[in-house]
């Protein structure tokens, strides 16, 4: 394993994106707390300021003793001291206290604004995303960061200001000899950069890796049926370990990285004071000189009392370079813009029973792979209308353009007279309620499962929702207990009906099934199809199926192979045709038989 951290070029020790972050940070998050932020500067500063008054008083003290003084003064001094360290014991409690407030509240209020960034992504950006470098984001990195910022910046700020303030009296005492200890300055400075420059490189590794880890443990958590019933527990075990290794590796790498801070700092320090010792001790013994032995011992405890916050300062500092990478990662999310958002002059829908229409409509997922191009077609409303059409011919694709999930790259889409990307996107997504095969369900009761979709809803609205979607004697059996991680507890028919019930509760007036009974057997589908039949009375029904009984009542059915639309009319004239739709329906017929 590689350790050595001068064998590459070095970057700043603070690119653009790094102030950039920075200053979004402090004023976006810290600043609003702006009079707390002095009050914690001001006490920092008073610590600081103990040290002086300790170095003054302990020179005044070794004249006391050297100069033969009385013990009146010697008890003094010695209160004095002891005063000014209480002082700074209880400064010392108060300040980590505010300070991990004042960092806590920034945390919370920048996490509720990077949740409310997430949520307002694309659906692209889940899909090319893992969901680990999701947790990543909300959980780890701003929990890492507010430590960082409430207990580390907060000490490196008193740190700094103890060596700036004891150097400014070690200087006003004895400049020529403080000259002598900053030889060592430029040594440290460079130790400084160049560890820096190397471990902003290896915690990018480290949070891409920690990223796929999560993600890999997510992998697991969701696919563990199939895991157990492949038995390849195995085969998981040895992939989540081999992740884990590296992080170990990455791990040992910064903290050997960092490790080299110490020493540096250490055998700068001993340079240092064997000048002072050295240059001091000729200018005692010189008597040219006015410089005595309590004057040169203070100075050198003013070294010590120097280089101790120096070298945890030093070690701030590279240990910042590891926070700027998160604070970068997370400063990105902030700058990203969903592509799909609402125009500047968009409208409510007007009228939501109108048709909707895709005229000439271009799509791809991939701009080398176009899947429709010039598609048209009409779907009525008031009507019930079926897309069928063999996987990948792009049904679902068509439901997730209505819905805006995603932007038609040619023609458009109109919702009665309006395109739909003219139309307000909470208004437009609110006319709709989806039935669909894979449903969420939330480890709660079924009854909230339901309520979810609606949380204004009165009880009496949740329980006529459960009643016309069959499910109410579900829910009195259960006794509101939860349905398990992803209702596991619950059969597909069950979660169907969940669907329907949200569906019911939330009463839009277009109705999306997407292959809402394609899991289910003859029997479960009847029930639900009785359902499905009560909930599309009245409204524009559009169903998305590979299952052709399913479709065979619909007012309209278009018929997709290959993202082209190549057959629609109703049932009847589409069996009549013999082409694709009755071939597709014959073959489904003799499978069952």
């Amino acid at each position: 394993m590689k350790l050595n951290p001068f064998a590459h070029s070095r970057g700043p020790l603070f690119t653009t994106d790094d102030k950039r972050a920075i200053v979004w940070f402090f004023f976006g998050y810290l600043w609003p707390k702006a009079k707390w932020l002095g009050v914690i500067v001001l006490l920092v500063t008073l610590q600081g300021l103990v040290y002086r008054q300790f170095l003054y008083l302990t020179e005044n003290g070794l004249r006391v003793i050297f100069e033969k003084g009385s013990f009146t003064q010697l008890y003094a001094v010695c209160a004095a001291v002891f005063g000014l360290f209480m002082f700074r014991a209880v400064t010392s409690y108060i300040t980590p206290r505010l300070s991990a407030w004042v960092a806590g509240d920034a945390i919370y209020k920048m996490r509720k604004d990077l949740i409310s960034k997430l949520l307002s992504f694309d659906l692209s950006y889940y899909e090319r995303t893992p969901p680990g470098e999701i947790i990543l984001r909300l959980v780890q990195q701003p929990d890492g960061l507010g430590q960082f910022v409430g207990q580390g910046t907060v000490n490196a700020l008193r740190d700094t200001l103890t060596v700036i303030i004891i150097a400014a009296y070690l200087i006003s005492q004895q400049p020529w000899l403080f000259l002598f200890a900053l030889g060592t300055a430029p040594a440290i400075l460079l130790a400084i950069a160049m560890i820096s420059d190397r471990i902003k490189k290896i915690q990018r590794e480290a949070e891409n890796v920690i990223g796929a880890y999560m993600s890999g443990i997510e992998e697991v958590a969701n696919g563990m049926r199939t895991v157990k019933i492949a038995g390849q527990e195995p085969a998981e075990q040895t992939r989540l370990v081999t992740a884990s290794e590296g992080i170990k590796w990455l791990l040992i790498r910064i903290q050997s990285v960092q490790a080299l801070m110490m020493p540096t700092v250490d055998v700068a320090a001993a340079f240092a004071y064997m000048l002072v010792i050295g240059a001091g001790g000729y200018l005692v013994i010189s008597p040219d000189h006015d410089l005595d032995g309590a004057g040169l011992v203070t100075f050198l405890l003013g070294l010590v009392l120097l280089f101790d916050p120096a070298r945890r300062a030093a070690h701030f500092f590279v240990t910042l370079q590891a926070q700027l990478v998160i604070l970068r990662m997370i400063h990105g999310l902030f700058e990203l813009e969903p592509r799909i958002k609402d125009a500047p002059d968009a409208v409510a829908v007007d009228d939501p029973k109108a048709a909707i229409r895709f005229e000439n409509v271009s799509f791809g997922y991939t701009h080398d792979q176009p899947l429709f191009e010039d598609l048209t077609l009409t779907l009525q409303g008031g009507h019930t209308t079926a897309i069928v059409g063999s996987t990948g011919s792009g049904k679902t694709t068509i439901l997730s353009l209505l819905a805006r999930l995603y932007d038609v790259e040619g023609g458009r889409i109109l919702y009665g007279d309006t395109d739909i990307r003219d139309l307000k996107l909470s208004e437009l997504r609110h006319q709709f309620s989806v039935v669909a095969q894979d449903i969420v369900v939330f480890n709660k009761s079924i009854w909230e499962n339901i309520h979810y979709i609606r949380p204004d809803a009165t009880e009496d609205e949740v329980w006529a929702a459960a009643e016309a979607a069959e499910i109410a004697d579900l829910i009195r059996a259960r006794k509101g207990e939860p349905v398990g991680p992803k209702g596991a507890q619950l059969s597909g028919g069950q979660k169907q009906r969940i669907a329907i019930a949200r569906a019911f509760l939330r009463a839009a007036p277009v109705v999306i099934l997407d292959e809402a009974t394609s899991a289910l057997d003859q029997k479960t589908e009847a029930r639900v199809m009785r359902a499905l039949d009560r909930l599309a009375a009245g409204r524009t029904t559009i169903m998305v199926s590979h299952r052709m009984s399913s479709v065979m009542g619909a007012d309209r059915i278009y018929v997709l192979e290959s993202g082209k639309l190549v057959e629609d009319g109703t049932h009847e004239e589409l069996m009549a045709r013999g082409q694709l739709y009755a071939t597709m329906f014959e073959a489904q017929r003799s499978g069952y038989d």
